[in-house]
């Protein structure tokens, strides 16, 4: 593979991810091969920075026209959640409704797979964006804030290959099934990408205290799914990538 070829297809890894995480269209025209999805997992923090900067920009304009830190922080968090068309939102609201409502394992996979949201999912769905606003509104200054927005969403996808390369998939269909299981370099380069972030913004040892923090809820969260309903599913990485936001921007605004 010479070096345009080695190019071509890290761009082309970059856009599935991005594809993936967000509405934008800028996917690959032809459909994808088995294998191509878990393969660019690698990239997931790449589209990570992209809803970020997201986010960061709309605090910017926000604070330019004079905004309060509160109302700033509801539009940057509103735009990150528009930007990646609520998918990880939905896993946890899913998650939470089959998880909290079903006592066997298929009862909670049927409920995870219903689109209707019950009352555990609108109570985890008020917490998470509860807990990320209050964390913005409370940084305040725009350049910290696009700092913890870049570091929470690209450290939080970080997590996501390694979690599929651990877990096994607790169902033979679905989303996270038809991905696959992401290859280990896939899965180191995802962790050495959301860890940068997390140096850039925190500095090493601090960066270090969060790779350790997302790690410990990474390993509890593969716990709880695989003895409840024997693995992952989409929506349970949906919802560990709203954990991993919340452990990112709590840090960063005790810590910035």
């Amino acid at each position: 593979m010479n070096y345009v070829e080695f190019l071509a297809k890290i761009v082309a890894d970059i856009r599935i991810a991005i594809s993936l995480s967000t509405i934008l269209p800028i996917g690959p025209a032809k459909p994808l091969n088995d294998g191509e999805v878990a393969r660019a997992s690698w990239a997931l923090p790449v589209a990570g920075l992209v809803v970020g900067l997201t986010g960061a920009v709309v605090y910017a304009i926000a604070h330019r026209v004079g905004l309060p830190p509160e109302a700033a922080a509801v539009l940057a968090l509103a735009a990150t959640i528009l930007v990646s068309g609520a998918i990880h939102e939905d896993g946890l609201a899913d998650t939470a409704d089959g998880l909290g409502g079903g006592r066997s394992r298929e009862q909670k996979l049927e409920i995870m797979r219903d689109s209707r949201i019950g009352t555990y999912g609108a109570c985890a769905l008020i917490v998470s964006i509860m807990l990320r606003w209050s964390a913005l509104a409370t940084i305040t200054e725009p350049a910290a804030v696009a700092a913890a927005l870049l570091m929470a969403h690209a450290a939080a996808r970080a997590a996501l290959p390694v979690f599929m390369w651990l877990i096994p998939p607790a169902r033979s269909d679905g989303l996270s099934a038809g991905a696959g299981q992401p290859p280990p370099q896939s899965a180191i380069i995802a962790v050495g990408l959301g860890f940068l972030c997390l140096v850039i913004g925190f500095g090493p040892g601090k960066a270090i205290l969060g790779l350790i923090l997302l790690a410990v809820g990474a390993l509890i969260w593969g716990f709880i799914a695989t003895r409840q309903i024997g693995g992952q599913t989409g929506d349970i990485l949906g919802a560990l990538e709203q954990v991993g936001e919340i452990v990112v921007l709590l840090m960063a605004a005790a810590l910035i």
